[in-house]
């Protein structure tokens, strides 16, 4: 980790806009994936025609596989459990890496050219089973890579520093989401399926790329030799936590757990809301939802601030509580275009209150000899949320008549959840895995 003395050294905002393209880089890949997989899985259900013509709306002209929420959602996540593993166990392993490369680079290189080649072959599966093969291609590719690239924050950031780096980070990566979902929308409209995924697999290795080449890891990085060589793994840094006599680690890792439950499952639903519900063209869905990650943008680096000033522990819980809100107001007001539009917009402002301030809130509670093990440990709870989160939200539609606005009110009791976990954390204290 940098020494003390960085702590006195100056803000270095160029460094921070380098190390954001390795994240604008992931950022790109999720959109077009949540956008338009759950499309592809579910056109053609008649049920969904039937809600769309009982309601005088247009049938979207997308060919598809007929599937229903439930098993749809659950393609979507189901290699994710693979991931709650594999993430944090690369984390752990960068930290004892080093070579030509650097300590990172070296998994950024390997995981890469995979999730391109796995991401652009998606559009062209010709089944359902071989759409789930691509999904798990890329996402092991991605899984490969994700956690180093996501531990630059901690090996090149003083704590003091983390909220405010971490805040233009989420701006680099809300702009790769931007990208996608407006330059994906268009491609998608303009020149069909495939479009979208090719373009976004480019932007994906040259951003990444970018990154690799431009940011300069630290050669001396205080870790914890001690274990080297032992097992270093989710489930060994897991009963540490547990040991301790504070719990607010293990209770930031839970209340991370159920917000992006809450977020992951709405964030996998929304195109088919707006496609199968409001009857929105899948292209036009996507420009639409761009709208959260404008708002996103325009307040990730504020949240960052406000982490900093006033504690990050204390703007998650105004952001969990303004998200629950206006989940439960979007249950009931999202009746078209404009009223999606709206509480997007405002979703991605709480949504940065949130999602900029998690991830240095767990340094927080770590080890800053064993960045990677903590970023493995926060992928592990985020992951283990991407699975859990669309997976029961899939069940719910499915059960109640296959109407995804149910998705606001889950999402609403999840980040509700998560709020009366993280008030059970204590202020920061220190944690060591030893």
């Amino acid at each position: 980790m940098t020494d003390s003395t960085s702590e006195q050294k100056r803000f270095d905002y160029a460094k921070t806009f380098i190390v954001g393209f390795g994240f604008l880089g992931i950022s790109i890949i999720w959109p077009i994936f949540n956008q338009f997989i759950p499309i592809f899985l579910q056109a053609g259900n008649p049920e969904f025609e039937r809600q769309l013509l009982e309601a005088g709306r247009e049938i979207p002209q997308v060919v598809g596989f007929g599937l229903t929420p439930a098993l749809a959602l659950f393609i979507m996540t189901w290699d994710n459990i693979i991931n709650v593993f594999i993430q944090p166990w690369v984390g752990a392993k960068s930290d004892h890496t080093w070579n030509r490369f650097g300590r990172r680079k070296g998994w950024i290189l390997l995981g890469l050219p995979i999730a391109a080649i796995g991401f652009t072959l998606i559009p062209f599966a010709q089944t359902a089973v071989a759409i789930a093969v691509f999904i798990l291609i890329t996402n092991f590719g991605m899984a490969l890579f994700r956690s180093p690239t996501v531990a630059w924050l901690g090996d090149l950031f003083p704590a003091n520093d983390r909220s405010k780096a971490n805040g233009i980070i989420n701006l680099m990566g809300g702009v790769g989401g931007l990208l996608a979902f407006f330059g994906g929308g268009f491609l998608f409209n303009s020149t069909g399926r495939a479009a979208p995924f090719i373009g976004g697999a480019v932007l994906l290795v040259v951003a990444s790329l970018t990154a690799v080449f431009k940011v300069k890891e630290p050669r001396h990085i205080a870790l914890d030799e001690s274990q080297a060589g032992k097992s270093d793994n989710v489930m060994t840094n897991l009963k540490i936590l547990f040991s301790n006599p504070d719990k607010s680690g293990l209770f930031v890792l839970l209340g991370i757990l159920l917000w992006f439950m809450a977020f992951n499952a709405l964030e996998s639903g929304l195109s088919s809301f707006a496609v199968f519900t409001l009857g929105i063209a899948p292209g036009t869905a996507s420009i639409y939802a761009g709208a959260v990650t404008i708002s996103f943008i325009l307040f990730a680096l504020p949240a960052g601030l406000l982490g900093t000033k006033y504690g990050r522990r204390s703007v998650i819980l105004i952001g969990l509580v303004g998200l629950t809100v206006i989940f439960l107001a979007g249950y009931f007001v999202v009746q078209g275009a404009a009223t999606f539009i709206i509480i997007l917009v405002v979703t991605g402002i709480f949504w940065a209150c949130v999602n900029v301030n998690s991830l240095p809130l767990v340094y927080d509670y770590g080890d800053e000899r064993k960045i990677g093990a903590y970023t493995g440990l926060y992928y592990f709870s985020s992951q283990a949320a991407a699975v859990l989160g669309p997976t029961l939200g899939g069940i719910v539609v499915d059960v109640l008549s296959d109407q995804y606005r149910w998705l606001f009110l889950f999402s609403a009791v999840f980040m509700a959840l998560a709020w009366l976990v993280m008030t059970r954390v204590k202020k920061k204290t220190a944690v060591r895995l030893v």
